[in-house]
């Protein structure tokens, strides 16, 4: 039996680590789409981490990216539409994956 309490304690372990990396690659995908958007906005470096911060935290109002396309979209108004968000949030998550993986 004890065998088998090892392979469940290391499955509950690995999806524990596994959602951890998704929680901190989306956390890192919202900061890297906050700081475009400020930079589309023309905000200077310290507003724009602090719209960072917006983007972030409105992330955690709802389940799902879509309330930050939403926010974005909003505060973007004629700068770019939600398909060139979509598609910058895609790299970003990619991007943000790929830093957490290499340490």
């Amino acid at each position: 039996m004890t065998t088998f309490n090892d392979r469940e304690r290391a499955f509950e372990n690995k999806y524990a680590h596994d959602q951890e990396m998704v929680f901190k690659a989306v956390a890192r995908r919202n900061r890297k789409i906050g700081m475009w958007a400020a930079g589309l906005l023309g905000r200077t470096a310290e507003q724009a981490e602090a719209y960072a911060m917006e983007v972030i935290r409105a992330d955690f109002e709802e389940a799902g990216h879509e309330v930050v396309v939403r926010k974005i979209a909003a505060d973007l108004g004629a700068l770019a539409d939600e398909a060139t968000i979509n598609a910058k949030m895609d790299y970003f998550l990619s991007e943000a994956k790929a830093e957490l993986s290499e340490g």
